[in-house]
């Protein structure tokens, strides 16, 4: 398999199929990601394809090829944090629907809500780092913000969930 580099060199080069190779290798993180930050497939799918487009139209503009990753993970932030912002006072909720989901899912839904009861920075911070998989040092350049300040953040999001939602339910925050 060709290396990250290798695709984009090629893709920027005009080869559509190298892009296409790329975005394969992303589309589980960006998916994840698009996910936790929408929790709307719908929205989702729509951030998706607005990044993905973007990124094709823009990908000259990446000045290191070796962080595609972090730099289409900034663009599909972006395109999430524009559709909330659009989106902001509009909220269904399914009351028969949230009935009919097994334990697990109700599992699944109690940390979804966990994370979005989470200051943005804080969920934002572990979106990045669990899901996106960035380490510290990157996340840190993602946001141009100090590593300190970004390990700050993820140990708080950490503690505040622990204290604030599993507490008392003896399920464990584990460190990555």
């Amino acid at each position: 398999m060709r290396s990250i580099k290798v695709l984009v060199k090629q893709a920027k080069k005009g080869d559509g199929e190298s892009f296409v190779l790329l975005i394969k290798q992303y589309e589980n993180v960006l998916y994840r990601t698009a996910n936790r930050l929408l929790n709307n497939d719908e929205d989702v799918a729509d951030a998706m394809q607005d990044a993905i487009i973007s990124a094709y139209e823009k990908l000259h503009t990446l000045k290191n090829d070796e962080y595609f990753n972090t730099w289409i993970c900034k663009i599909l932030i972006n395109k999430c944090n524009s559709l909330l912002n659009k989106n902001r006072n509009v909220l269904l909720i399914d009351e028969n629907l949230l009935l009919q989901k097994k334990d697990d899912e109700f599992q699944k839904i109690e940390l979804e809500d966990a994370l979005n009861s989470l200051n943005e920075v804080y969920r934002l911070a572990l979106i990045l780092y669990y899901i996106v998989g960035l380490n510290i040092k990157e996340i840190s350049e993602f946001l141009k913000e100090p590593e300190g300040t970004i390990k700050s953040r993820l140990s708080r999001a950490k503690s505040i969930l622990r204290n604030n939602y599993y507490k008392n339910e003896g399920v464990m925050v584990y460190e990555k």
